[in-house]
């Protein structure tokens, strides 16, 4: 693995994640993926085991913690938001 840039115009530090060029960036990424065996991803294996994990953190929430679900004009008022600051 290469060591981070020189510090760069207009960057704060050469320390860090963001500081890598480009390429070392994608190859310490794609290492977080290969962590871990195939065999031994559970969730890629039994689907059923996902879904059923899924459905538990959604059961974690309070009832005042389910907005959207429960006013779906704050829903769509929060997309439109959304998609308006993604546009620039």
């Amino acid at each position: 693995m290469t060591s981070p840039n020189p510090k760069k115009p207009g960057s704060a530090s050469t320390r860090g994640f963001a500081s890598l060029d480009a390429e070392t960036r994608r190859a310490v990424a794609s290492k977080g993926g290969q962590s871990v065996p195939k065999e031994k991803r559970s969730f890629s294996r039994n689907r059923t085991l996902a879904a059923e994990a899924g459905r538990k953190g959604g059961q974690n929430l309070s009832d005042e913690s389910r907005s959207f679900s429960r006013n779906r004009d704050l829903a769509a008022q929060a997309g439109r938001k959304g998609g308006r600051a993604s546009r620039g």
